[in-house]
């Protein structure tokens, strides 16, 4: 085994795009695979609401996530990378980044698309001049991806980690991005165990005021309660708080519905018609329980992509937290 996945292994090195895969098992199993040629991208389409951490690694520490990619680039023989940015992160880093990479097998890759164009088979078409629209899984970009050949997709924050495991400066930390109403706006780098609270009392944004937070992502995180934030954050490592007197929470749903049926890419049924219903009763204020239950399930089991099979997570989380069908029972009665 190479020293780096062994390294790697030690740590628990997890990916932090928002899966949680663990990083050495994906780099032993690319690592496997025969082929003349294979890619390496390094993924910075970061277009989750609330999302901003590899926006602000690219700014802060771009030679540590280029010196990640590198580590990658000497790992697996005959291969070439890219760094695949949503449109404003191109604007803004590739001046800074071409001089990084200067003279190594590193390309620059724009974005095309919205959210979806960052799932990682969505990106393999983007790249390749294709419609940005997700593949069917398996086979796996490890096995078959850019032109058919096996490519490992890691995100900015997991090549910075690689990077500092290498050096053996690892300390566990991972990079937090909080929003919403908060004192202190703004990513943060702390311990990869601490719970929500110990995180939101670190930063000075525990709030006074009665609250509640959206935690692992901006779009697909769960709603959680002051009572609940006794755990750590995970996805990607978003933390949105709510003042939740001045939150209306019918607008809060029909503001995520709005985002997933803008960005889903409208080929599988689920998906397109089932957050558009979901989108009517919404409208409607009219929060039928049989139904959502009918919709969350077809949703998260027989979407296409992972967009689909997350979309319930925000809504059915705060439908219950904030007894949403139980008051509008009331209204109605």
């Amino acid at each position: 085994m190479n020293e780096i996945i062994k390294k790697m292994k030690k740590a628990g090195l997890k990916g932090r795009s928002g899966g949680g895969f663990p990083t050495a098992l994906k780099w032993e199993i690319f690592k496997k695979q025969r082929a003349r040629k294979k890619y390496i991208i390094c993924n910075a389409a970061e277009g989750e609401p609330g999302v901003i951490k590899d926006g602000y690694i690219l700014e802060k520490f771009p030679q540590v996530v280029v010196e990640g990619i590198k580590i990658a680039l000497r790992t697996f023989k005959n291969s070439n990378a890219f760094i695949y940015l949503k449109e404003d992160y191109y604007q803004r880093f590739k001046e800074n980044l071409q001089k990084i990479i200067l003279g190594l097998p590193i390309s620059l890759f724009c974005k095309k698309g919205g959210y979806l164009a960052g799932e990682e088979s969505v990106i393999l078409n983007v790249i390749e001049g294709k419609d940005p629209e997700p593949r069917i899984k398996p086979p796996f970009p490890l096995q078959v991806g850019l032109w058919g050949c096996p490519t490992l997709i890691n995100n900015v924050e997991t090549f910075y980690y690689i990077a500092k495991i290498n050096r053996g400066e690892y300390n566990f930390c991972r990079f937090y991005s909080i929003s919403g109403e908060a004192k202190n706006k703004g990513v943060f780098e702390l311990p990869e165990n601490y719970s929500i609270e110990q995180i939101l009392k670190e930063t000075g944004n525990f709030p006074g005021f009665d609250f509640f937070v959206q935690a692992g992502g901006g779009a697909v995180g769960e709603i959680l309660l002051p009572h609940e934030l006794n755990q750590p954050v995970r996805g990607s490592g978003a933390i949105i708080i709510y003042n939740k007197k001045k939150t209306d929470p019918f607008d809060l749903l029909k503001k995520w519905a709005s985002f997933f049926m803008q960005e889903n890419c409208d080929r599988c049924l689920p998906c397109r018609e089932g957050i558009f219903r979901i989108w009517e009763m919404i409208e409607n204020k009219k929060l039928d329980k049989e139904n959502l239950d009918n919709l969350f399930f077809v949703l998260e089991n027989t979407s296409f992509c992972g967009l689909g099979r997350s979309a319930s997570i925000p809504f059915k989380s705060l439908i219950q937290k904030l007894n949403l069908l139980e008051n509008n029972e009331k209204k109605k009665n």
